[in-house]
């Protein structure tokens, strides 16, 4: 299976959970919440680094190459502002998000939908 394919699936997976965050906020509310406990911190890094590669890995095969390379910029620092603040910071922060207006959840469901399907557009 070539990058380019798998960056699409990736944008196309994005714009689904924009979906569902606007659909339902509280599912973005307990991700947060499950998210904080322990370490599980750690693995939300490891996911924007993973997704970092596959972007910076499949931009040479997207049509706009230079919108998913930025993608995978943003998920490349996105992975390492988490391991560097850690999980303290990163609660209180989530602690912070939740205490929100809905309203703040959907436009960040809607941030998303619209990244996914920059993304889906951009391979």
């Amino acid at each position: 299976m070539n990058m380019k394919i798998i960056v699409q699936i990736t944008g196309i997976l994005i714009v689904l959970i924009g979906i569902v965050f606007l659909l339902k906020p509280g599912v973005m509310k307990w991700l947060m919440e499950f998210i904080k406990k322990g370490k599980r911190v750690y693995f939300a890094g490891v996911i924007r680094f993973t997704l970092a590669i596959i972007f910076l890995l499949g931009a040479s095969e997207c049509s706009q190459k230079w919108i998913i390379a930025a993608f995978g910029i943003l998920f490349l620092i996105s992975g390492l502002v988490i391991f560097i603040l850690g999980p303290e910071k990163i609660r209180k922060i989530f602690e912070w998000y939740q205490k929100q207006p809905v309203l703040i959840f959907r436009v960040i469901a809607v941030i998303a939908l619209a990244c996914g399907a920059i993304i889906v557009y951009s391979t």
